[in-house]
C-alpha cells in the first residue's frame, strides 16, 4: 500500500466520522450523558456523602475503579496531572460512544488541542452550534495542572463507567468502572 492510499483510506475514516458527528448533532440526541441519564443525575452538593479525589493521568485514571452505594451522592474532585487534556465523564457505555462524535467536532473546530482548550474557538462553535464550551454536569474537561468537581447522584441499577472521549483517548482504554452496591 502507498502513502497515498493510506492518506486517502484516513481522510476517508475523518470524513465519514464528520459525517456521522454532524448526523448525531442534527439528530439532536443528547442521551450521551448530558443532565439526567441512566447513569444518574446531577447532585446537590450538601447531600454528598463523601468526597472522591480521582487523578487522571495520560490515558489512565487513578483510582482505576470505584464502588458507590445505590442512590448514593457523591462529590468528585478531579485534577489533570497528565501533560494532555482529558476528560472525566460520568456515563454508560453506550453514552460514550454517543459523545465521542460531539468531542470529535470539538477538535474539528480547533477548540480542543493538544494541551490546552481554546475557549476563543469554543464560544465561536457554542455560537454557531450551540455547542463548544462542554459545561456538562457528568463532566469536567481539563488541561493539564487544572482541576474540577461534579457532583453526582447515582442511580439504583445500571452500567456506568467514568471515561476520557477526547478522541482517541477512550478507545487508548482511559476509562473506568463504577461498581453499584445496596
Amino acid at each position: 500500500m502507498t502513502f497515498r492510499n493510506i492518506r486517502d483510506a484516513l481522510g476517508m475514516a475523518v470524513l465519514s466520522m464528520s459525517l456521522a458527528a454532524g448526523a448525531v448533532l442534527a439528530a439532536g440526541s443528547h442521551e450521551h450523558g448530558h443532565g439526567e441519564n441512566a447513569a444518574g443525575e446531577p447532585g446537590d452538593a450538601a447531600a454528598a456523602t463523601r468526597t472522591i479525589h480521582v487523578t487522571m493521568h495520560d490515558n489512565y485514571y487513578e483510582p482505576g475503579s470505584i464502588a458507590v452505594k445505590e442512590g448514593e451522592t457523591v462529590k468528585f474532585v478531579v485534577t489533570n496531572k497528565g501533560e494532555l487534556v482529558h476528560e472525566f465523564n460520568i456515563g454508560t457505555p453506550d453514552a460514550h460512544v454517543a459523545h465521542a462524535p460531539e468531542m470529535l467536532m470539538m477538535m474539528d473546530h480547533g477548540v480542543l488541542e493538544t494541551d490546552r482548550i481554546n475557549w476563543d474557538a469554543a464560544e465561536k462553535m457554542q455560537a454557531e452550534m450551540g455547542h463548544g464550551m462542554h459545561e456538562e454536569p457528568n463532566a469536567v474537561l481539563l488541561e493539564p495542572g487544572k482541576s474540577g468537581e461534579i457532583v453526582w447522584r447515582f442511580p439504583d441499577r445500571a452500567k456506568i463507567e467514568f471515561a476520557c472521549n477526547v478522541p482517541g483517548h477512550y478507545d487508548a482504554g482511559m476509562a473506568g468502572t463504577v461498581t453499584l452496591t445496596q
